[in-house]
Formats: C-alpha cells, structure tokens, sequence
C-alpha cells in the first residue's frame, strides 16, 4: 500500500537495502503541482546530506526522479527501516525496479 494502485498489488522484490528514507514535498522542476509527502527518497539520494537522519523541516536537494532533480525539497518526516526496490504490475503496466518501498508497507505472502 505505497501509491495509488500498488494497495493489495503482488511485487517481486528486486532489490533491499538498509538506510534512511524520507518523505519530502518539493515543487517540480519540470513544472506542474507543488507534491506533498513523496515517499521515499533515500539518504544517498540527497545531494551533500551529511550525517543520517536529517530532521525534519531541513531543506534538500534530491536526485531521485525526473521532475525532483535539482529541486529543493522539505523533508516531512524519516524512517530507518529496510528500503526495497520491486517489480510490480500496477493499473496493467509493468513498473521494473520502482524505488522505494519499506519494510513496513510490505508483506510476505509466501
């Protein structure tokens, strides 16, 4: 239950890491809607982040997605928990290595 249409989706994980993720809100450098609480960025995302975890209310620059580069993001809030990287059908397309879900948005069905 990540995103629209991921609630109840099976994924295959492709990926796992342990890190620090943050949900952040920041203005599209390709134009459009001011975005509130994306989750998640991971901490080696962040341009010069220095030490994890960084509170909230710090301003960031984030490398995770196109329409996110260069823009100065908000951090809303942190969680420390294993980050995945999955495959997942999602309203009948295919999403390959979608970054990030954590832990507890998750669970086991096998």
């Amino acid at each position: 239950d990540h995103m629209p249409g991921m609630n109840g989706a099976t994924a295959t994980i492709s990926g796992a890491f342990t890190t620090t993720a943050y949900s952040i809100s920041y203005a599209p450098t390709t134009g459009g809607e001011h975005v509130t609480g994306h989750k998640w960025v991971v901490h080696e995302e962040l341009k010069n982040p220095g030490k994890a975890p960084l509170a909230h209310g710090t301003k960031v620059v984030a490398d995770h997605m196109a329409g996110m580069w260069g823009a100065t993001a908000t951090i809303d809030h942190s969680t420390q928990e294993t980050v995945y990287m999955i495959d997942a059908a999602i309203n009948g397309k295919l999403m390959k290595n979608h970054k990030w879900v954590v832990e507890s948005e998750i669970e086991s069905v096998g």
